[in-house]
């Protein structure tokens, strides 16, 4: 599903317009995008967590030349899956329609 796609099946299920929905999707995408680049956690309960990791720098390869390179220290965000939607990717006999 892409951004485009979430937007229209928000709309369609809430009985927003487009608009309104499009407005949901984006102030959300936002505050998640801030509050990483402010350091911060974001924890939303069955789903998961977003946070951001911090890299040391380290000599790394070119795959391409096999050259000896120096990688810069960085900061990049990361997922941690939830227990309940982990344990409902695993669950076999779950019938529940993933639309719903």
């Amino acid at each position: 599903m892409n951004k485009s796609e979430l937007i229209e099946h928000l709309a369609e299920k809430s009985g927003l317009g487009h608009v309104q929905a499009e407005d949901i999707v984006n102030l959300m995408f936002d505050q998640i995008r801030h509050a990483l680049t402010s350091g911060r956690r974001i924890e939303i309960r069955g789903f998961g967590s977003f946070m951001v990791k911090d890299y040391e720098s380290y000599w790394g390869r070119n795959p391409k030349t096999g050259e000896k390179i120096w990688v810069s220290p960085k900061r990049l965000p990361a997922f941690k899956v939830g227990k309940e939607l982990r344990e409902r990717l695993n669950c076999e006999d779950d019938d529940s329609d993933p639309e719903e």
